[in-house]
């Protein structure tokens, strides 16, 4: 994860380290030459980080898995947006303030340039995009509605290709051999990705699945089996899929995608998804009817470690948050395996605890598995004195969580304060994907 992580910025810098050849000793001799200076370097900076982001929202399996998951993944990919946005407000102001050495008018030309200039237009053209499909991502804006928020962000196509242009279009900060190759492979890269991700991901990169069952475990949560149409899904227990379904019939949701854990274990003939009702796509799928087709892309997610491990684990799951440890201990079931673990079932009251005796008897068959509920209502938050009392080696444990952001932020929060390293906490979360 660091790697990728150090990867990535590395990308997004790389331009500006092609700058330092091409600096003068003029561009320090005052203080509209130190201006200026910083507004092309905001400049470059800023689209460089707009290009690697958009390289990131290519969202093709498996690229996610050096990042930890795509969730991991999609904060790197939001840090990248926000430096981009911030940087390239910063651009501007930065150019307009160096030229208001020379004159005001200059300094005007440079905010609200003239009829004809459509270099610098384009740029605004540029900022203007990018203020709009990403300022709803910013936590003072509140929470956005997803799927205005997804289709705010196909305003990112135009961004991307406004900014290019006006770098083109003003390209002499860089070296122009330099310029030319570092625009053009970022600018490549990040073309292909959004071209992929908004045009072809659904021909292209999506299997065709049939709902064979809709269980309901309770009036909110239903856990649908797919069938496969052609090619199946490969996947590892804890991972999950973007589910798009094809019912016209239902209220809410046809055509739209909706990221879901996977609830069946490798190897099963069907396809298992546990959907809990949380808005309006994901009621209206409590309903979907049998025979219904549906659209799966994935597998996406690094939840739980791949092949072998000796290390005890500790899985604290809450609500729907279930689904990821219920698709490991049905594979475990399955293969024989047995592992040193302990799943903390995080639950309201017992009417909420879904899958519970289907848990029960999976924990009885994987040798060194056990199953702790903990009801909110009966033992109030969980707390440190919970997990000694169930778990008391819980500290030597790798930590697994996955549920409602609360519950995640809390259960990391007791592991760390009680010596927990950072690294051997691992969690699963899906906000804003």
């Amino acid at each position: 994860m660091r790697r990728a992580q150090i990867g990535v910025w590395a990308a997004a810098a790389a331009p500006l380290l092609l700058m330092a050849p091409g600096l003068r000793s003029a561009d320090f001799d005052d203080c509209a030459a130190v201006l200026n200076l910083l507004g092309r370097l905001t400049g470059v900076a800023g689209l460089s980080c707009l290009l690697v982001a958009a390289i990131l929202s290519c969202r093709v399996p498996g690229v996610d898995r050096p990042f930890g998951g795509l969730t991991k993944l999609w904060k790197t990919h939001h840090r990248l947006g926000a430096a981009a946005l911030l940087l390239l407000l910063l651009h501007p102001p930065l150019l307009a303030l160096s030229a208001a050495g020379a004159s005001l008018t200059a300094a005007a030309d440079v905010l609200i340039p003239p009829q004809g200039d459509w270099g610098t237009w384009l740029g605004w053209v540029a900022l203007l995009a990018l203020m709009i499909f990403l300022a709803p991502g910013f936590a003072f804006f509140g929470e956005p509605e997803y799927q205005r928020w997804r289709r705010l962000h196909r305003l990112s196509a135009l961004a991307v290709a406004a900014a290019v242009a006006h770098a083109a279009w003003f390209g002499r900060t860089l070296p122009a051999a330099a310029s030319m190759a570092i625009w053009i492979v970022l600018a490549s890269g990040a073309i292909v990705a959004v071209a992929w991700r908004l045009v072809f991901a659904r021909r292209s990169g999506q299997l065709r699945y049939v709902v064979e069952q809709a269980q309901a475990w309770a009036n909110n949560v239903v856990e649908l089996s797919l069938r496969p149409r052609g090619r199946r899904l490969d996947y590892a227990a804890g991972q999950f899929v973007y589910l798009t379904p094809f019912d016209t019939s239902l209220a809410a949701g046809c055509g739209e995608e909706h990221p879901y854990t996977l609830s069946s274990a490798p190897g099963e003939s069907v396809l298992r998804v546990a959907i809990k009702a949380l808005g309006d796509a994901t009621h209206a799928i409590q309903s979907i009817a049998p025979g219904t087709e549906v659209g799966i892309e994935g597998p996406y997610g690094d939840f739980f470690p791949r092949g072998e491990t000796a290390d005890p684990e500790l899985w604290i799951a809450g609500g729907i948050g279930i689904a990821p440890f219920l698709g490991r201990m049905r594979e475990l079931a399955a293969r024989g395996a047995a592992l040193d673990g302990h799943l903390v079932y995080c639950v309201q009251d017992p009417a909420r605890a879904h899958f519970v005796d289907e848990l029960e008897q999976l924990a009885a068959r994987v040798p060194g598995m056990q199953l702790t509920l903990h009801f909110f209502y009966r033992n109030g938050p969980l707390d440190t004195d919970f997990l000694v009392r169930h778990c008391k080696d819980y500290v030597r444990r790798r930590a697994y969580i996955c549920g409602p952001e609360p519950l995640i932020a809390l259960a990391a929060d007791l592991l760390v304060r009680a010596g927990v390293a950072n690294n051997r906490i691992v969690t699963e979360e899906f906000t804003l994907l």
